[in-house]
């Protein structure tokens, strides 16, 4: 009897640790299990896999998969006009739609990849395919970094400018017929708040939402010192690329500025960079939130 005893118990402690979360919950252990598959736009410069060595994302997708996501990750042009990244987007998204079979998507941008995925779903007709349009640090009214770099360019350069810069990008970054100056132009703050915003409004059914990034005292990414402390004269509080009023945009969620110990959170650290060293910031935590809030609101 007593052999029997501790038969049972063993069993009993086998099944604890061997059977799904779901059966002894009672339910859906996952947190990110959203109903639409989500879909990733990275930002201006870079790809999905930047020199086919570095993610763009560093581990974020993986961690929303570990927690049950379906995620998609896009690349464009890293330097390219906003409408011709759209078009890459858009086709790319058909093509998760017919993959996963899902009605619609989750859209998680990043900087320009906030509005490319923006004008797809304004004016390419991928509205009724989006559930959600999550925007993380997007220059939604320009930033004063393009007005400055585009403005100190003359004129009767902009053609070897632009042309080397395309030639970079073509040669060693991948990119397919490039557009850098055209670029630089579509995320100026004149563009932004006068054109593009007004001819690529908010597509009712869609729900908008959006998080800044903000250094506090420093650039933890040191390359985005300087630009840090000029937004700071032009725009204020910023990310060292977009200040924190240019990216707001719809349901605003708020500011990472990371720890109270940290220096702030920029505009690389909010997607894993670099190299995933982001001081009193944990990038994975914050998408997982953000996943976990879709799935919460039925998206």
């Amino acid at each position: 009897m007593k052999k029997l005893t501790l038969t049972t118990l063993a069993l009993l402690l086998t099944a604890v640790f061997l059977l799904p979360g779901t059966v002894l919950a009672g339910g859906d252990s996952y947190t990110c299990d959203t109903k639409y598959p989500i879909v990733m736009a990275h930002g201006m410069g870079a790809s999905a896999e930047i020199l086919n060595i570095v993610d763009y994302w560093w581990g974020i997708p993986e961690a929303l998969e570990d927690e049950g996501a379906e995620v998609y990750v896009t690349s464009v042009n890293g330097m390219d006009s906003t409408a011709n990244k759209a078009v890459d987007f858009y086709q790319q998204c058909l093509g998760v739609l017919a993959c996963s079979g899902a009605a619609k998507i989750n859209i998680i941008g990043h900087s320009h990849g906030t509005l490319y995925s923006r004008y797809a779903i304004s004016n390419l007709g991928l509205a009724s395919k989006v559930a959600s349009h999550t925007s993380i640090a997007g220059p939604h009214r320009g930033s004063a970094i393009a007005d400055i770099v585009v403005g100190v360019i003359p004129d009767s350069m902009e053609w070897l400018v632009g042309d080397t810069l395309d030639f970079v990008y073509a040669f060693i970054f991948g990119d397919d017929d490039p557009n850098s100056l055209e670029n630089g132009y579509d995320l100026t703050r004149d563009y932004m708040i006068n054109t593009f915003n007004p001819n690529t409004p908010n597509i009712s059914g869609i729900y908008y939402q959006s998080w800044a990034a903000k250094a506090k005292t420093s650039c933890p990414s040191v390359i985005l010192e300087a630009t840090w402390l000029v937004l700071l004269a032009y725009e204020g509080a910023n990310d060292g690329l977009v200040s924190v009023n240019s990216a707001k945009w719809g349901h605003f969620r708020g500011v990472e500025d990371a720890a109270w110990y940290s220096v702030g959170c920029d505009h690389l650290n909010i997607v894993g960079q670099l190299f995933g060293i982001t001081p009193g910031f944990d990038e994975n935590e914050f998408y997982v939130d953000i996943a976990s809030g879709l799935k919460a609101n039925n998206y």
